[in-house]
């Protein structure tokens, strides 16, 4: 992205796309997400910018459910662009076009990842680990979630930021402060 900008572009873009790219970045996975660094690293250049990710990992995903929310997403994104650092993190239900119910603007869930790692060796005898777990969502009742849209049958929108800060704590820990 910032190579895109910075030195290949001649004229800035309208807008960033990052993906579809195969399996979900809801919740806590958007910060592992290379998708969605693309789209942050868009809005933090002052660039409009989306990152979409279809909730099948299957090499053979189906794309086209999306197609018309996709267009719809990108034409009200030129129409209303976010402001400078923001971005949209877009998730879609591996569903047909016809179960797919619409879209839901939502906030990340609370969520994480109970990891397990599996020892394996490579071709050449050497041990390697394989990362692998499962996903946890903390607020399983919370209906204002991207979590809870896609399991009701929504495409996610997620307004995301690069700003990591809680800001519930900065007064809490002047303690600290000299």
């Amino acid at each position: 992205m910032k190579m895109a900008v910075n030195h290949v572009l001649k004229e800035r873009p309208d807008l960033v796309l990052s993906g579809i790219n195969h399996g979900k970045n809801s919740s806590i996975n958007v910060i592992y997400s290379g998708t969605m660094s693309a789209a942050i690293e868009g809005a933090l250049e002052g660039t409009a910018s989306i990152g979409f990710s279809l909730c099948d990992y299957s090499i053979n995903a189906d794309f086209s459910q999306a197609e018309k929310f996709v267009a719809q997403l990108i034409e009200q994104s030129l129409k209303h662009p976010m402001p400078k650092g923001v971005c949209l993190n877009v998730n879609i239900p591996k569903l047909t076009a016809q179960e797919l119910k619409g879209i839901k603007v939502v906030r990340q869930a609370k969520g994480n990842w109970v990891e397990r790692f599996e020892e394996r060796q490579d071709p050449y005898g050497r041990n390697y680990y394989w990362l692998t777990g499962e996903f946890v969502n903390f607020e399983p009742e919370a209906t204002d979630t991207d979590e809870w849209a896609l399991e009701q049958g929504y495409i996610s929108v997620v307004p995301t930021q690069a700003d990591l800060t809680a800001h519930n704590m900065l007064n809490e820990l002047n303690f600290f402060e000299s």
